[in-house]
């Protein structure tokens, strides 16, 4: 990474090592050059200077100082019209802070194996911005709205709001079979989990778990699916996605916690990405206090199959 960025600390991450917080984020950065830059001071939280042994909290901005790894190398070169691309999928931008309709597909920063993700490629099309940061994240195959920081202090902005519960969002989710009228809340404790050959998945446990709750309002059914809204009101990795499948009730193309032979009509349709989108943002604006609403229609993949039942 070749400039400084900033990172926030999800709820499900809060009391975590620095340093594992960190690899985390960055599978393959060296614990050594974390120790490193602790030492010298170029690690900082909250603008200060922290101990090896210190433990990320809920609400920290974390400065991360440039690096390079052997992937940053093959690094891709952005083109004229990706960059045109990039720009259509701006939804609105002011001098604070982008809203942007990200694609499903793309991990909204590099690392763990990629080697240039959304906001790398932003910062090549603002080159000139003073900062360009994630105010939150979306999973690689979730679509939609998301917020862009662009200044520090607007980035500190939405991860205090964020840890208050201030900002609003609602997804759009189309799952197997027929959800019930009755059920309108999920609320089961979820756990991350690391696997003995390196993935991470969450699951829900009940006595470890930490808390997590999501409404559910059915937006329409098919024969074999049902579309719904999902809000989260906790913001615990995967949440939608484990709280639905707890239902019996997986996301479409959820490799991860789906059932494949589900998914198979689907795939065989052509049909292979998450459903799952980030469909509305509500949140107050950090200038001016007004509340502001940003919605974001359905990919040509997703609405092409909505409109197939």
């Amino acid at each position: 990474m070749t400039s400084v960025q900033y990172l926030n600390v999800d709820p499900d991450r809060n009391g975590q090592r620095i340093d594992n917080f960190l690899i985390g984020q960055f599978s393959k950065l060296p614990k050594t050059l974390i120790y490193r830059w602790i030492r010298k001071g170029e690690l900082r939280v909250n603008k200060k200077r922290i101990k090896q042994t210190y433990r990320v909290q809920i609400g920290d901005i974390i400065r991360i100082p440039p690096f390079t790894l052997e992937d940053d190398h093959k690094s891709i070169k952005i083109s004229a019209d990706h960059l045109n691309f990039l720009e259509s999928l701006i939804l609105y931008e002011n001098d604070d802070y982008m809203i942007i309709n990200k694609p499903s597909g793309v991990a909204v920063h590099g690392g763990s194996g990629v080697s240039s993700g959304l906001i790398e490629r932003l910062r090549q099309l603002r080159p000139y911005a003073k900062k360009l940061e994630l105010a939150h994240r979306l999973d690689k195959e979730t679509s939609g709205c998301m917020i862009i920081a662009k200044k520090y202090s607007i980035l500190t902005y939405f991860h205090e709001a964020l840890k208050k519960r201030e900002i609003q969002k609602t997804y759009h989710a189309l799952v197997h079979g027929t959800w019930s009228n009755k059920v309108k809340q999920i609320d089961l404790p979820l756990k991350r989990h690391l696997l003995p050959h390196g993935e991470r998945v969450v699951k829900v446990d009940k006595i470890q778990g930490k808390d997590a709750l999501t409404s559910i309002r059915i937006l329409q059914k098919f024969d074999d699916y049902t579309l719904v809204e999902a809000t989260p009101h906790t913001g615990r990795t995967h949440q939608i996605r484990v709280h639905l499948a707890a239902f019996d009730h997986p996301i479409v193309c959820d490799k991860k916690y789906g059932v494949e032979e589900q998914d198979k009509k689907l795939y065989q349709q052509g049909f292979k990405r998450l459903f799952l989108h980030s469909a509305k943002l509500e949140f107050s604006d950090p200038k001016t206090g007004e509340r502001r609403e940003f919605t974001v229609s359905y990919d040509n993949e997703c609405t092409r199959l909505i409109s197939s039942f």
